[in-house]
C-alpha cells in the first residue's frame, strides 16, 4: 500500500516536533498537504525510517549465508522494528567465503525486492586483531592488505559503506585506501592504543565499532580505544543498547562524554532475532539464546551478538538518559548513521526531496507502520487510519 500523505499530524524533524503535513511524491518527501491526506491520532508520531548500519541477521538468516533468501528474509522482517535501511554485515571468514557473501549482496541490491533497503555492506573483519576477536573465528584473521580490500570492493560492486579494522596492525595503507574510496573507516576488534587511535583519527578513522566491546579498555595510564573515543569529538561511536553488551552506567558515561551527533545506535543482531530461544549458528559456530538471557552467546559464554531491535534500543536509551528529547533520540538511529555512512543527502531525516522512508510510532517507540520510499512495508495488526 502506498500512502499519499498526512496532515495535522506530529512530525519529528532533527531538531523539533511540528504539527504539520508531509506527503510521499514518487517515493520522495514533499512537505505539503495533498489530496487524500489522513490525520493521525494525537498519540502517534511520524519519524524518519531507522537505519541499522551493523546487522548480521535475523529471522533465522545471516548475511554470510550468501543466498538471496537470507537477505530477502532480513529485508522483509526488519520493518517491524522500524528499520527502512540496513547494512548487511559480514563476518571474519575465509577470503573466498567473504567474496561470495559480497557478491550475493551486490546481486540483491541490484534486484527488485520488498521491505527494508539494503543500502550497502558493513565489512566486519577479517582485518582485525586476535586479542579482541570476540566471536570472530581467529583462523580467518588476516593482515590489513589494501589489495585484498580491493577484491572485496570489486566483489561487492562498490557497495561497501563501512569497514571495521584493527588499525594498529600496520593499517596505514588500508586506512588510506578506505578514505580515498569514500568508505567509512571504523576501529573495532582492536587493541589500538590511545595515541595510535588519535593518529588514525587524524588520518581518517571516523567511527568506533560497537563501543566498549571487543576493543582496548580504559586505564589511567593507557586510555585505550574506550578512553580516547570518549575524548574525540567527531569520532562516531556505535552502541548496542540492549543493556547487556553495555551496562546502563556505561551508557550514561557515553552520553555524558560524547556529542549528541556522535552516537549511533545499532543492533549487531544475529539470526536468532525475532525467533524463540534456542540454538542457532554464526559462521559455523553454535550460538545460544535463552529466555532468561536475551543475548546470543557462544558455548563458552562469550557474547556473540544481540537479538536487539532498534525500537527497543530507543526505549532503553529513553529510560537511561531521560533528558534526551524525542528528536534527539530518533537522531541516534536516523540522521547520525546516515552521516556516518555519507548518505545523509538521501536518507536519515524527513526533508523535502529525501527518500520517503518513515515510521509511525508512539511515545514508547512501539511501531504501528513502516514505509519504504512511500510504500507500506509493515503495519501492526489491527492498526487503521
Amino acid at each position: 500500500m502506498e500512502i499519499k500523505g498526512f496532515k495535522n499530524s506530529n512530525i519529528v524533524l532533527t531538531d523539533k516536533v511540528i504539527k504539520g503535513s508531509v506527503a510521499s511524491v514518487d517515493g520522495k518527501f514533499a512537505m505539503k498537504e495533498v489530496e487524500g491526506a489522513v490525520e493521525l491520532p494525537e498519540n502517534l508520531y511520524i519519524v524518519p525510517g531507522f537505519i541499522d548500519e551493523h546487522i548480521h541477521g535475523c529471522n533465522g538468516k545471516d548475511t554470510m549465508d550468501a543466498t538471496r533468501e537470507a537477505l530477502e528474509t532480513m529485508a522483509k522482517a526488519l520493518p517491524q522494528e522500524g528499520v527502512t535501511s540496513f547494512c548487511p554485515t559480514t563476518m571474519t571468514m575465509g577470503v573466498d567465503t567473504v567474496i561470495k557473501a559480497l557478491e550475493n549482496v551486490r546481486a540483491f541490491i541490484e534486484s527488485d525486492y520488498e521491505g527494508a533497503t539494503a543500502i550497502g555492506v558493513h565489512l566486519e573483519g577479517p582485518f582485525i586483531n586476535k586479542t579482541y576477536k570476540g566471536a570472530q573465528p581467529e583462523q580467518f584473521i588476516i593482515p590489513l592488505d589494501p589489495k585484498v580490500m580491493q577484491k572485496f570492493v570489486e566483489a561487492s560492486g562498490d557497495t561497501i559503506l563501512i569497514a571495521t579494522i584493527a588499525y594498529e596492525n600496520d593499517g596505514e595503507a588500508l586506512l588510506k585506501y578506505l578514505v580515498d574510496n569514500g568508505i567509512t573507516a571504523s576501529i573495532g576488534h582492536s587493541d589500538c592504543s590511545a595515541a595510535k587511535l588519535k593518529e588514525g583519527f587524524e588520518k581518517g578513522i571516523s567511527s568506533v565499532t560497537h563501543m566498549f566491546n571487543a576493543q582496548s579498555k580504559f586505564n589511567h595510564r593507557e586510555p585505550g580505544i574506550v578512553g580516547e573515543a570518549l575524548l574525540l569529538d567527531g569520532l562516531k561511536t556505535e552502541l548496542i543498547a540492549d543493556t547487556i553488551h553495555v551496562c546502563p552506567d556505561a551508557i550514561k558515561l557515553l552520553f555524558k562524554c560524547k556529542k549528541k551527533e556522535d552516537i549511533v545506535l545499532i543492533t549487531d543482531s544475529l539470526e536468532g532475532k525475532f525467533l524463540a530461544p534456542g540454538q542457532y549458528q554464526l559462521a559455523g559456530q553454535k550460538i545460544f539464546i535463552s529466555a532468561t538471557d536475551p543475548v546470543a552467546r557462544l558455548e563458552n559464554g562469550t557474547i556473540a551478538g544481540s537479538i536487539l531491535s532498534l525500537n527497543k534500543a530507543l526505549r532503553n536509551i529513553h529510560q537511561i538518559v531521560p533528558e534526551y528529547t524525542l528528536p534527539e533520540l530518533i537522531n541516534l538511529c536516523t540522521i547520525n548513521p546516515a552521516k556516518n555512512l555519507h548518505m545523509d543527502g538521501l536518507i536519515g531525516s524527513i526533508e523535502e526531496g529525501k527518500v520517503a522512508d518513515f515510521v509511525i510510532i508512539d511515545k514508547d517507540f512501539n511501531v504501528y507502520a513502516t514505509y519504504v520510499a512511500g510504500k507500506e512495508a509493515y503495519r501492526k495488526e489491527g492498526f487503521t487510519f
